[in-house]
Formats: C-alpha cells, structure tokens, sequence
C-alpha cells in the first residue's frame, strides 16, 4: 500500500472521529451514549463552548508529520498562518530541515493539552528525531490551538520544525564525503596484483578538432590514441573518421591522468588532439565489463530527498546500476559533516557533528585482462559471452555487446554530453546487459535438454535410431525441415550445387551430434502422445531454465518456460524454438552442471569486501542451488554426445575446433530470431584439468547473424584459447589480422563463412 496516498484520508478520518467523540487527550475519558451492546456514540458538537478537545488535532498534526504529509499538516493551520506562508513555502521549510537532519524517522509523545478558554489551548509534545548521521536526540515543544469554524487549528511557528528555528533560523549541513571504494578485479594468475576497474582519479577527457588534423601527423594520431584507449590504430579512425565532416568537436574516449603525461611531451605536438583534465571516478579502459560493473552520476532530482536523509552529500556521485548500485552501502562509505543553526545575520552556531567513516573496495570474481580479450572478441556485434568456472560458479568475464564509457556519466567530463546522447539515441540498447538479461530462443543448444528428458523417460536410449531426412512430417500441420536442407537451399543459391546431404540414419547419441531436428521434433511428440506433457518443460525448469539464477548483484531476466499447449508447441519446444527464452548466464550455469557432474551453482561476481584497514569483512563461497536431476548413466550419455559434437568429423562444431588440444564439451545452436537473421549459439565447458587455471563453462550468443558454427563457435574458441594462453591464437574467418575485420563488418562474409562450413560438415 502506498502510504503516502493513503495517509490523508486515513488522517482526514481520524481527525473526524477525534472531533466527533471530543478525544479528552492522552488517557482522556470522554463519555459518549451507550448504545444497548455497549458502544459509545459520537457526541453531537452544539456549539463553540461544546466543541472537543484539540488532542485530535495535535495527534493528527504529528501522526502527518511522522509520515512526512506536510499538506495534511499545513491543512490544520488557522488561516492567518495559510496566509502567511504558502503550502510550497510550508513544504519547503519542513522537507529542507528533515533533510538536513538526515531524518530516518521521527516518534513523539504528547506530554499535555490545556484549555486556556473555550476557544484557545495550549499543548506540550515531545519529539525524538533519529537521523542516520547524528543519532537521536529529542526536543519539547510548545503549541497553541484555536478554534475555527468548531474545529481547533494550530497556530504555527518555525519553532514548531525544531525549536532552533525559531525566528527565522535555517539549517545548514556541512557534508565530508569519502572517497568512494574501488572496485577491484580477482587475476586468474597467481603472480598477478589485482588491479581497478574504476577508481577515484585524475583523468582526462580526449577529443578532436577534425579541421586542425595535419594529415602528416595521423599515423601518430591513430597510434598514440590506440595506446591511450587500448585499441589498434585501426580501430581508432572509424571512431572520428565518419563524422570530421559534421562536428567541430568530436569526443574519442578518456585516459587516466597517469597515462596521459607519461606521454604528454609527444601528444602535444599533435595538431587537432584536445586533452581536457578533470578528478572524477574514472572507469579504466572506457568501461570494462560495463553493463556489470555499472556507473555512478549526480543524485537524480527525483531522488534527492531519498539520498539526503540517508546522509549523501548532493554533490556526491551515487550508484546506479550493476555493481556500483548493489555495492553502494559498501563502496559510499559513511559521509559525516557539521549541521549548522543559521541566523538570519549569516551568523553560525553548531548544532551537531558526525565523522565521515572510509568506504570499503569490492573485489569481483572477474579478471581484468581476460574480461578486456572477451569484449574484444564480441566487438563489431551485438551478443553477451559469459564465462564461468565450471566447479564453483564464479564469473571470470561476463561481456555484453555493444558496450558503452561509464565516464560519460561524469558532468566533469567534457564528452559527457555527446557520450549519455549517443548512448540513449543508440538502438542497440548498451546500457542493457545482454548477458544476465538479453532474453532469447535457444535454439539447437535446447536439445541437451530434450536428449536428458528422452532418456530419464525410459522410452529412449543412446543407441536407439532413426532416420534423419531433409524433411519431418510427424504433424500434419506443414512439413519442417532439417538444417541440412536449408543449408542445401543456401548452397544452390550461391553457387548452383547441393553439397550438404541429409544425415541419414542416426543413433540419439549421433542426433545430438549432428544437430538433428527430425530426432527431436520426434522426442517432443513422442514424449506428448504418451501423456508426459511437461517432461522436456519439467526438465528444462530443472536446468534451472525459466527462473532467475539467483546472481542477486545484478538485475537479471527470469526467461520463459511454458508447458506446451499441444502438439506443435510440444515439437516446437524440443528444438528450442517457440515460446523458449533463456538468458546467456542460465546456459553458461546448466553447461557448468552438465560438465561438473551435475551441480548447479549461484553464479557469483562478488569475491569479497574488503575493508578500509585491508580486512576482509565479507568473503564469498560457491554455493550449490540444486542439482540435475539425471541418472549418472544419462548424464555420461549426455557427456559423451556433447564431445561427439566436437571430436567426431561429422559434429557441427568439428571443424571449427580443428588442432585444438583442449578437451571441450558442447552444443552448436541456431535460433530463429522472428525477424531477420537467426541468432547463433555455442555452448559448453571444458576438461583440460589443468591443476593452475580450473575448467570453464561458456556461453556465447551473437544476435541476428547466422549459424552457430559460423560466428559463435569461432567465438567460443578464441575465449578458450584466451583463458588458457593469455592470447588467441586462432584468426576468425572475417579477420585479417587479430582484431582486424576483412571488411568494415563481418556481416560481408556470411556465404565464406557458409561454404566453409560445408566444406567442413
């Protein structure tokens, strides 16, 4: 219920009652007339002389108060007060006085009401203010009443705010603010330090004045601002290049103070570079891991009152998303400050004082490095990566695509501005973490699922088989086609011959392996025809699919899972289309199970806070949710499939994971999006059991671009490459160079990437 709705006619109400039966006050025993059960009845008001005590107009008058209704307040006003000052100015006077005390809530007792004549009164109350930076501390008060129109109004007074105030006084809050706690990575490497992802810094804004730019001098322009933003100098020119021609100002990114004068000798000699210092909390990298990190900026105007009765300075920069959000009452510290009586000659009387107290640092379970090497791989399109240890839960790097510059939330940046317009104007929605809350079909990657289902049924077997075909007619609906037949269709287009065949018959194990949908859209029908409607639902809600994760840390999407409402969502389902939504965390956390034995852990960011003497308050422990509920002989099936899709020539992923020597689990997946482009999947874990850097579980997704095994197998490739050798060491099909596209997007290549494929079933 909202109280503030509420609360007036709740008051409005009560005061009724109070005036009807003429309250005697705190214990008062005003009799009224007994009804034959016993009641009271109100006792009717005559005239002045009759008129009831004014206890219900002081208990009204501060029960509005406690619930910071200062309308109803300002309502029990004689006029003459309503004249005298406006209910804004009343409003003003009461919220800027709560606020400075840092008001967290407000109790009060009423110590005596006295009839002077029939029509004045005088009233004592005590009030205790406890505050979040001050403690608590108490006031009595005087109050006098009169009688309008057969109702008692207050005569009020700036006393009446704190008895300080009287005569025109004001408070004023001197804040001391803490600096604000780093937000620290956890390095894979043993021999590694820990280092920041944003820290309180000097830094500085970088830009450019295109029409100054000396082309001799580009070369060194590319490659000094490659260093600073940590891009190739490829990377840097489509940064401005496009848009020299419109604006006279064009912001390129920041840098840390540090880095910059190292370098200053050489930068200024570059025509066209503005360099613009400023001290704020600074995001390395331009945001690393952004959407999970997350951003601080100024106290939001709607907020204000919020954060200043918590004690937040209004000039203090606040969390709000990710990390930065969840950690707050960690990361702010405790701000302190002096609150001041002000005369209204300027003059200052101290009134109370509370120590500011230092923030604590977060430390997150991601490495800085690796989390910098996966958002590189994603960079060009639009998709998430998750990475997980696959026997504990914890995220090693969790990238969303595309990113955004958490600086630009900084109104000390001067690329502030543009930076928060192109963001909100950007279509592609950065701000929003794909990872824990993009919302997608899964696709083929589902199958895992379906295959667990089919055997914890006992109608099915690994070795049980069927003939995969071009063509699926189980419903009479429409005939569906396999993956082979499209990708028949797309070879014809392109170049006049068909070279992908059917896959012909095939074990469950070999369905699984080669991607087969006639084998699985037979399971979704099977298993529904034979009365268990909700098995591969069952078991999908069991892969901990259709819920939150539980993260906590960060916002996440539950996805969706629904029982089939008959035959076609039931095939539908099995293949992972329909009404099937699932977020990257949630596969990354099921293939984590699948590859560890069947545990499904809370994923975790957090590793611990640390204190502000280097203590370690809160440290954070794997904690298992659950478990899959497969015989270990289904699982070991299910195993061996996911392997198959990689080892065996005929898997979808095989030939993308060509010379690759560590053992790798998983599962290709291509999503029809509705619209456009398919999205492409692959999913799974490794078991290389290398007793320095623990297994992994990754999932990738790319948006609207192809099949699994074009874009998102090589992905997951490289990650794995990364994490095992600090560096990849394979080039996608679309590169030239690492991090280097053969065209301005990849998209140009979608038939290469198709005919290799099939050139490599």
């Amino acid at each position: 219920m909202n109280r503030n709705k509420t609360f007036p006619r709740l008051l409005a109400l009560f005061l009724a009652l109070a005036f009807s039966v003429g309250c005697a006050g705190v214990g008062g025993n005003d009799a009224g007339t007994q009804t034959p059960a016993g009641k009271l009845l109100p006792t009717p008001i005559v005239n002045v002389t009759a008129a009831p005590r004014p206890d219900g107009t002081l208990r009204g008058y501060l029960e509005a108060w406690k619930a910071d209704d200062y309308a109803s307040m300002y309502n029990l006003l004689t006029p003459e007060n309503q004249q005298t000052i406006s209910l804004e100015e009343f409003d003003k006077k009461y919220r800027a006085a709560m606020n400075a005390l840092t008001l967290s809530a407000l109790q009060y007792e009423i110590l005596s009401v006295e009839a002077a004549s029939p029509a004045v009164a005088e009233g004592r109350f005590r009030v205790t203010y406890e505050t979040n930076l001050f403690g608590n501390f108490q006031r009595e008060m005087q109050i006098s009443f009169r009688i309008v129109s057969g109702l008692w109004r207050v005569e009020w007074n700036d006393g009446l705010i704190l008895p300080e105030l009287a005569g025109g006084n004001r408070l004023s809050m001197d804040y001391q603010t803490p600096p604000r706690g780093v937000i620290y990575d956890r390095p894979l490497r043993a021999n590694q330090e820990k280092r920041p992802f944003v820290a309180q810094t000097d830094a500085y804004a970088i830009g450019l004045v295109p029409t100054n730019i000396l082309p001799e001098q580009e070369p060194t322009l590319l490659s000094e601002l490659g260093i600073l933003l940590g891009l190739y100098p490829i990377q840097v020119l489509p940064i401005y290049d496009n848009r020299r021609d419109v604006y006279w100002y064009i912001p390129v990114g920041e840098a840390p103070a540090s880095e910059v004068e190292r370098r200053l000798g050489r930068l200024s000699s570059i025509s066209g570079l503005v360099l613009t210092p400023y001290t704020a909390r600074f995001y390395y990298g331009n945001g690393i891991a952004p959407q999970t990190v997350g951003y601080v900026s100024a106290v939001p105007a709607e907020e204000v009152d919020k954060y200043l009765r918590k004690g937040t300075s209004p000039a203090a920069r606040v969390g709000r998303a990710g990390i930065e959000l969840w950690g707050e009452q960690y990361l702010a510290g405790k701000t302190g400050g002096t609150l001041y009586v002000v005369k209204p000659d300027g003059s200052l009387t101290q009134l109370a004082q509370a120590a500011s107290q230092p923030a604590s640092d977060i430390q997150l379970t991601i490495d800085r490095d690796f989390q910098v090497q996966v958002q590189r791989a994603l960079e060009g399109f639009r998709g998430a990566i998750v990475v997980m240890e696959r026997d504990t839960g914890r995220i090693l790097a969790m990238a969303s695509s595309p990113k955004f510059d958490p600086n630009i939330f900084e109104p000390n940046n001067a690329n502030s501005p543009d930076g928060i317009q192109t963001v909100f104007n950007d279509v592609n929605r950065p701000l929003v973490n794909r990872a824990a809350q993009g919302q997608l079909p899964l696709g083929s990657v589902f199958k895992v699922i379906t295959f667990a289902a089919a055997l914890e049924s006992g109608t099915f077997t690994p070795d049980l088989k069927l003939q995969c075909g071009y063509e699926w007619t189980g419903l009479a609906d429409k005939i569906r086609y396999d993956w082979t037949w499209e990708r028949c269709q797309k070879e014809l287009a392109a170049t006049g011959t068909c070279r992908t065949q059917p896959s012909g018959e095939l074990t469950l194990t070999q369905g699984l392996m080669r991607s087969c949908n006639p084998w699985f859209w037979h399971i979704g029908l099977d298993l529904y025809r034979q009365g268990r409607v909700t098995a591969i639902a069952d078991m999908a809600r069991a892969f901990g699919l259709g819920q939150p994760t539980g993260i906590g840390v960060i916002d996440e999407s539950a996805g969706n899972i629904t029982n089939p409402a008959g035959e076609v969502e039931a095939v539908n389902q099995a293949i992972g289309q329909g009404d099937v939504l699932v977020t990257p965390l949630q596969v990354a956390r099921f293939m984590a199970a699948i590859g560890n034995g069947g545990t499904l852990y809370r994923p975790q960011l957090v590793e611990k806070i640390i204190a502000p003497d280097g203590s370690e308050t809160t440290v954070f422990k794997p904690e298992a949710m659950g478990t899959l509920p497969l015989k270990p002989e289904t699982l070991a099936a299910l195993q061996k499939a996911m392997r198959e899709v990689i080892i065996n020539p005929r898997g979808t992923a095989a030939h993308r994971f060509r010379g690759m020597q560590t053992p790798i689990y998983g599962k290709t997946g291509t999503a029809e999006s509705g619209s456009g482009l398919p999205h492409s999947w692959f999913a799974g874990y490794t078991d290389a059991q290398n007793p320095d850097l623990p297994d992994i579980a990754i999932a990738v997704v790319v948006e609207n671009i192809g099949e699994g095994s074009e874009y998102a197998t090589p992905i997951f490739r490289r990650v794995v490459e990364i994490y095992f050798t600090g560096q990849p060491r394979t080039l996608f099909w679309w590169e030239a160079n690492f991090g280097i596209t053969r065209t301005p997007t990849p998209f140009g290549f979608e038939g290469t990437a198709t005919i290799e494929a099939q050139q490599n079933p």
